[in-house]
């Protein structure tokens, strides 16, 4: 599951989302991903290019343009990273007054395990 690891990460699912809707160029990237450092851009983008999801395309104009876009095979990840970002915003209230009930001890459900 080391590939998981590769592609699930906060600033990589981002990425993918805004790539999966055409060509982007790295502002729009840096402008459009919340928090995301431009380090932290360089390093996802390069690392997500090395494992077959996006395609960089420079084009030989003054100054130099790049855009990036998703290989086919990012595009099917796509579809189920936007499943679970969906599933994340339907039940982030819920998964927040979890939070909050463990962190105060009032979780009022009993604690045996389902492993």
């Amino acid at each position: 599951m080391a590939i998981l690891d590769r592609v699930a990460g906060k600033w990589a699912i981002g990425i993918l989302i805004a790539a999966a809707r055409g060509p982007v160029r790295f502002s729009e990237l840096e402008r459009g991903i919340a928090g995301i450092s431009r380090r932290m851009l360089t390093l996802n983008l390069r690392k997500l290019e090395r494992e077959g999801l996006l395609v960089r395309t420079v084009y030989p104009v003054v100054p130099p343009r790049v855009e990036y876009a998703c290989t086919p095979m990012a595009l099917e990840l796509t579809q189920t990273l936007l499943s679970l970002t969906d599933w994340a915003s339907r039940h982030s209230d819920e998964i927040s007054r979890a939070h909050t009930a463990y962190d105060t001890g009032d979780q009022g459900r009993s604690t045996s395990t389902f492993l």
